[in-house]
Parts: structure tokens; C-alpha cells; sequence
């Protein structure tokens, strides 16, 4: 789970503060709109504290709406711009599961195989030890790596930048948190490693593989892993702010990476949550294996964690399938019901307090339930 540690040292990249709130329900016999209780759910977010906040909504039959509240630019007060791009951090793991699970269908790599069959001597030294750590319990952070992201000061490493083996030593700087398999902990290094593992199956870079398995395919024509030295955002973007409103939107996405280092928009995450959940991204058996979960405690009743995917229950009724991602100034949370509604919701501020987090799984609760 995503980590906040006091003073600079916070977590750079997190992924899932999933404490899911419950919905206010309407008085009797008032009538209200999907829009509405959208709307609603983004104020209660902009009157917590963040700057701004925007849904993007998309029914089964593929038609997409979206509601915006509050500014995206603190300095001038201009509204959160329709169709933002941003920084989607950790959503980057669900892209990343699929090309390596897209491997697994192709033969190349095996879920239960130790990581240092593929990367040998890679994972080691302070008691970590890839010759016990699979390719599964990687992708699912059950190996018991620590998360290098919260030894990580983000204003010493903002322009400078990393090699994905900068942030692995981070990582293997200390001991495993437990043994492979005995347990659960979200940790961007693991992340890190099956991105290496990307590349060195394929000989290609993580950003090109995701681009020629995943964007093309879908069209995703907002969505890229930006290269090391690439601080800039396109337009139409919300400035991303931390909760002292220091602005944080330039910066180097190699310090996230495979973690976290996507840049997408509302409209191509509901997307790419669509056809992954409708099997358009992977064959039966490699999407059976993304949705084998395991339960851990994200403070919400039911909710588990798969292959970089994450089931969390409705409120109104079933599950929805997705995952939460932050990087320092912007925080999001996108999802799909399987042939049925997908939901983004991206505010322009990280970390977010713990009633701003709430509030914002709240937000994707309410798109998602609202008729």
C-alpha cells in the first residue's frame, strides 16, 4: 500500500490508499442524475483540500461523459481542462502485468519460475534472494522486497533522474520485509525488476512494449511511459501540486518508472480497463491467472489484490476491477466492470490527506453505482 513518511521523504510513487467510503444516499423521493452525484462527489473532493478534480465516465455501449470541479492551475484559476493529461503513477503496474503476462502466453517466461532464471544474480545481497522470488510474486507483492520509493527524497531526485538499477539498490539496500510468499506488501520494486525482466526477455524498452502490445492496439492516443530526462507534460494538462500547493509538474518519470511513470488521460484508462477486462488484452488462461487474488488488508471489506490489478467491491453491488496510482502531484483511480461501466477519477494533488483519499474512492464508487 501506498506510504507517506514525514518530512521530503515521501513515497514517490504509490499505488492504492484503497479505504473505500461509504456513499450518502439521496433523501426520498429526490430525484437526481448521474452527473449530479458525480458532480457532488468531485466538490466534496475540491472542499477537502485538493485543487482540482475530474471523472471521466464511460457506459458499455462505449459512450464517455465527464465532470470537472475546481481549478487546474492555482496561479491563474483556470479550470481543471477537459480531457487532462497526467501522471497516472502506479496504474502503470496493470500495463506492465500484461505485457509480462503476454509473454507468459507467448512462452517466454513462466509465472512460478524464479525471477533469477531470467535475470541471474540480479536480486540479491542483504538477505534478498531472487533464486525463491517468481515472477508472480513480484507482479502480485507477495516477494517480500521492500519498496526503494520510501528511502526516495523526491526533491533530490526530481530533475536528476534514475537507471531502473539506481532504484533496485534502493530497494535491496535492507532486508526483505518477509519471505517470498509468507506474506503481502506493496513495493514499487518489484515493479522495477519485472520491468528489467521486460527488457531483457524482448531486447526492447518497457515504453516500446507497452506501446506496441497495448497503445497501438487500442488506440490509445494519450498514453506513453516517458523516457528518463522527459519532465514535461502535454497539453491540455492540470498543474500537480503537493499539499503544501508547491508545484510538482515538471519532473523526471525515471525515478517511477515501471512502477509508475505512465502519462495517460481519463478516456484511454477506461479504455484499456475495458478490453483488458473483456479478455482483448490477454488469452483466458493468462487473465484467469491476472485475477487469482489474494486477500490484504486495504481497509475495505473483500477488496484483493491479483497481478497488478486490484477487485474492490461497490457499494451498490459487485466488484469492479482496477488499480490506484500516485506520483507526486496528481493522484487517480481507474477501473472497469467487466461489459459494463468504466470510471477515471484524477485530482491534481499527492499525497492527499486521509479524508481526501477517501473521498476519492468515494468519487469512483459513486460514478460507478450512479443510474
Amino acid at each position: 500500500m501506498r506510504k507517506t513518511l514525514p518530512g521530503k521523504k515521501i513515497v514517490a510513487v504509490g499505488s492504492l490508499i484503497a479505504l473505500l467510503a461509504a456513499t450518502t444516499a439521496a433523501p426520498a423521493l429526490a430525484v437526481t442524475k448521474p452527473h449530479d452525484e458525480v458532480d457532488k462527489a468531485l466538490r466534496t473532493l475540491v472542499q477537502d483540500g485538493v485543487p482540482g478534480a475530474q471523472a471521466t465516465v464511460t457506459s458499455a455501449s462505449g459512450r464517455a461523459w465527464s465532470e470537472r470541479e475546481g481549478v487546474g492551475n492555482l496561479r491563474t484559476g483556470t479550470p481543471f481542462p477537459r480531457g487532462s493529461k497526467f501522471r497516472a503513477g502506479s496504474v502503470a503496474k496493470t500495463f506492465v502485468a500484461v505485457v509480462v503476462l503476454q509473454l507468459v502466453a507467448e512462452g517466454k517466461v513462466r509465472l512460478d519460475t524464479p525471477i533469477d532464471r531470467y535475470l541471474p544474480g540480479l536480486v540479491r545481497g542483504n538477505g534478498n534472494d531472487g533464486t525463491k522470488i517468481t515472477v508472480r510474486q513480484l507482479l502480485q507483492h507477495t516477494s517480500g522486497l521492500r519498496n526503494y520509493s520510501q528511502d526516495l527524497d523526491i526533491d533530490e531526485w526530481r530533475h536528476r533522474g534514475a537507471e531502473p538499477e539506481e532504484l533496485l539498490a534502493i530497494g535491496l539496500a535492507d532486508r526483505p520485509l518477509f519471505e517470498p510468499g509468507k506474506g503481502w506488501s506493496y513495493s514499487n520494486t518489484n515493479y522495477i525488476v519485472a520491468g528489467m525482466l521486460i527488457e531483457k526477455l524482448t531486447k526492447h524498452s518497457v515504453s516500446d512494449e507497452i506501446d506496441a502490445r497495448i497503445v497501438k492496439p487500442l488506440d490509445l492516443r494519450s498514453t506513453y511511459l516517458p523516457p528518463r530526462g522527459d519532465e514535461r507534460l502535454p497539453f491540455p494538462h492540470a498543474r500537480g501540486y503537493a499539499p503544501d500547493l508547491a508545484d510538482y509538474t515538471e519532473l523526471d518519470p525515471s525515478i517511477a518508472w515501471a512502477s509508475g511513470g505512465l502519462v495517460s488521460t481519463g478516456e484511454d484508462l477506461n479504455r484499456f480497463f475495458a478490453a483488458l477486462t473483456e479478455g482483448r488484452l490477454l488469452e483466458r488462461p493468462q487473465l484467469a491467472e491476472m485475477q487469482r487474488t489474494v486477500p490484504v488488508d486495504l481497509g475495505v471489506p473483500g477488496a484483493e489484490y491479483g497481478l497488478g490489478i486490484v477487485s474492490v467491491p461497490l457499494s451498490c453491488g459487485g466488484t469492479y476491477w482496477g488499480h490506484r496510482g500516485s506520483i507526486r502531484g496528481f493522484s487517480t483511480l481507474s477501473g472497469a466492470i467487466p461489459h459494463g461501466k468504466q470510471v477515471n477519477v484524477v485530482v491534481n494533488q499527492d499525497p492527499l490527506s486521509e479524508k481526501a483519499s477517501k473521498d476519492l474512492v468515494t468519487a469512483v464508487d459513486t460514478a460507478f453505482c450512479a443510474r
